[in-house]
């Protein structure tokens, strides 16, 4: 579905007189990830420190301060919820308009962007929800299938709003901004299920550097990027996914909403770029003065932790309106933000009573389908430890999913080839905070118990694998850890740059990762043979059958589709290894086998991987606090609780 462009405005029809002034804010969501009500729909609680009803009561207060005001949102708002899933599959009980597209509505939104996330449904779906938005949504960088005649944007590529400035000395003038949407590349990656030979996308700074001169000479006196992107280095690189600092410095560019990777700016306490070492990209990166690249600049967290301020001061130059100065600001809905940040919330922000209202239908719809019952689980299963060691929740999708590629395979070629599986603990704490950790009770399941233990709507798909790939895998899976250096101060176990659900653990396998060796991936998947320290990799003592696993020898692995078109540090093979992949949602086919079989970790799944002992060494790891209360997970190591961090976590010493 190709949405067309709306008409443009004419040029402005009042001259500006030189040297007028007027102050301008532009309010900003990121990442709510259907985050609506605070409510943790996994774990069955409320009054959580985050959601768009909080945020709106921060909207609305921000509106009565000023009096020309607009909001915009960056991305990744239909998805993460299962009150977001409501209007997914092929008979969705939801009637209505998207909640996520209803609340915004409902607060009036002056135009938004597409984030990755928005495409897990399909394109069908997506253009259903866009279908009922009151407000325009741009993206400049997705476009028809390579080759398409003749080549055309799937949403505008930009947006000229035009308003009308109430202006310092009580006079009234027209402004012009032109609004540019942009989003990472790797979609097509991340979704290649649904958007293979459908969308092409094109680098964000490449189109951002051929866009903006066009939306100047349109007649924007201000242009704003609603950039889905993340802040990295300030070197621009192709295909990047994380830009925000290379595309604030395009030329024409005044200023930049930031999101995707759930982190805030500004941060008053903090000082330059937190995620490079390089003097220059640091420079490009001022908390300070909430500028990326020298332009005003906001990240708003996600799941409504935050709401992001520009105050931009204007000025009449040359019959166009031009920023004189700014403020950028993150104002959080919890006096200490709550997650996706790294301290625990003390007090929240009230819920806006109109929205609550508005979307108490879907809310209770929700609830309803979350407490369906679907089966038992034969023991809990936790992710608590699931970043330190062999684990049971982990084990037991890695069961389901062998089943289920075992029977996909019966009649093919590929029947009777030994069946692996890969799959990760999804939630691992980090910065999705101390309550980010599946527990499922042993006894009856409900339908938000499986969402706890699989929350993304990926699908099921079988790959064809040698042990030489395997290895490889692995090696990527282990970069999520840092590097150990006996005798050095004690560190974290974890490197918190790299997702926690980037760590795959394969079923059908055993083998050890030893700390004390360095990477051979970066975050990228970009190999680091040339580091200091780089030797033969993490992996050792690699078996199939208790028998070392040769480079040659054939396997077919299930996976998420996620992964298997090379999402994370991970490569994608060729589309010939790929022999299946499901129609259904992975999720929904582990619903269908909880009710046949309990849910499980069978003992050949499980004690499948351990660290090599480092003598003497030891690694702190931040966990959930619910793992005080299964205090026997913690017999088959050796462990001391140092009690509770300002965030909220339980922190453990682990000896190796």
């Amino acid at each position: 579905m190709i949405l067309e462009p709306p008409p443009q405005p004419d040029d402005h029809e009042v001259a500006l007189p030189e040297g007028v002034t007027a102050q301008l804010r532009l309010l900003e969501t990121t990442d709510l990830h259907a985050h609506l009500l605070p409510y943790d729909y996994h774990s069955d609680n409320g009054d959580q420190p985050w959601g768009l009803a909080r945020v709106a009561t921060l909207i609305r207060a921000a509106r009565a301060q000023v009096r020309n005001v607009m909001l915009f949102d960056n991305g990744d708002a239909l998805q993460g919820t299962p009150m977001g899933d409501l209007t997914t599959g092929p008979a969705p009980e939801w009637r209505g308009p998207n909640p996520v597209i209803a609340a915004m509505n409902r607060l009036n939104y002056d135009a938004a962007t597409l984030g990755n996330h928005e495409f897990n449904f399909g394109l069908n779906w997506l253009g259903r929800a866009l279908g009922d938005a009151t407000f325009p949504v741009t993206c400049a960088n997705i476009m028809t299938p390579e080759g398409a005649t003749p080549a055309r944007s799937y949403l505008p590529q930009y947006l000229l709003l035009r308003r009308t400035l109430a202006c310092d000395d009580g006079a009234e003038y027209p402004l012009t901004l032109g609004v540019i949407g942009l989003v990472p590349p790797q979609i097509t990656t991340w979704d290649h299920a649904h958007l293979a030979g459908q969308l092409h996308v094109q680098d964000m700074i490449q189109t951002a550097r051929r866009i903006v001169p066009q939306v100047r000479a349109a007649g924007a006196d201000i242009v704003l990027l609603l950039a889905h992107s993340g802040i990295d280095g300030a070197h621009a690189i192709p295909m990047m996914e994380n830009a925000a600092v290379p595309l604030a410095a395009i030329e024409g560019v005044d200023a930049i909403m930031a999101g995707h990777s759930h982190d805030i700016f500004p941060q008053p306490e903090a000082t330059g770029n937190t995620h490079s070492q390089d003097t220059m990209e640091a420079a490009a990166v001022d908390h300070a003065r909430g500028v990326l690249s020298g332009k005003p600049a906001v990240m708003a967290g996600a799941w409504g932790s935050h709401l992001g301020v520009l105050d931009l001061s204007l000025e009449a130059r040359g019959g166009r309106w031009r920023i004189s100065g700014h403020t950028a600001e993150a104002r959080p809905v919890a006096s200490v933000p709550g997650p996706p940040a790294t301290r625990a919330p003390v007090l929240s922000i009230s819920c806006d009573a109109d929205l609550s209202r508005a979307l108490g239908p879907a809310h209770r719809l929700t609830l309803r389908h979350m407490h369906r019952p679907i089966g038992q689980a034969r023991a809990r299963l936790h992710s608590y430890l699931a970043m330190a060691r062999a684990d049971a929740s982990v084990a037991a999708v890695n069961a389901v999913q062998t089943r289920l590629l075992a029977r996909a395979l019966q009649g093919t070629a590929h029947e009777g080839l030994p069946i692996l599986s890969a799959t990760a603990a999804f939630k691992t704490g980090g910065r999705g905070g101390p309550n980010n950790f599946t527990d499922l009770p042993e006894g009856p399941l409900s339908l938000r118990h499986a969402a706890d233990l699989y929350p993304f709507p990926n699908h099921l798909c079988g790959m064809i694998l040698t042990g030489a790939d395997l290895r490889d895998w692995l090696e990527r899976a282990a970069i999520c850890f840092a590097t150990v250096r006996p005798g050095a101060p004690e560190a974290m176990l974890r490197d918190y740059s790299v997702p926690g659900h980037d760590f795959d653990v394969i079923s059908g396998l055993t083998y050890r990762i030893d700390l004390s060796a360095a990477p051979r991936y970066d975050r990228h998947g970009a190999a680091l043979d040339a580091a200091p320290g780089v030797g033969a990799g993490r992996i050792q003592d690699l078996c199939y059958n208790g028998l070392p696993l040769a480079a040659d020898a054939r396997f077919a692995l299930a996976t998420n589709s996620y992964r298997a078109f090379g999402a994370g540090a991970f490569t994608r093979p060729d589309d010939a290894r790929i022999v299946h992949v499901s129609d259904t949602a992975l999720r929904d086919d582990l619903v269908a086998e909880i009710a046949h079989t309990p849910l499980a970790a069978p003992a050949e799944h499980t004690a499948n991987w351990r660290f090599v002992p480092l003598p003497g060494s030891s690694v702190l790891l931040d966990t959930g606090k619910g793992l005080r209360t299964d205090p026997s997970a913690l017999d088959d190591m050796t462990a001391d609780d140092l009690g509770l961090t300002p965030a909220g976590f339980q922190r453990l010493r682990i000896w190796l």
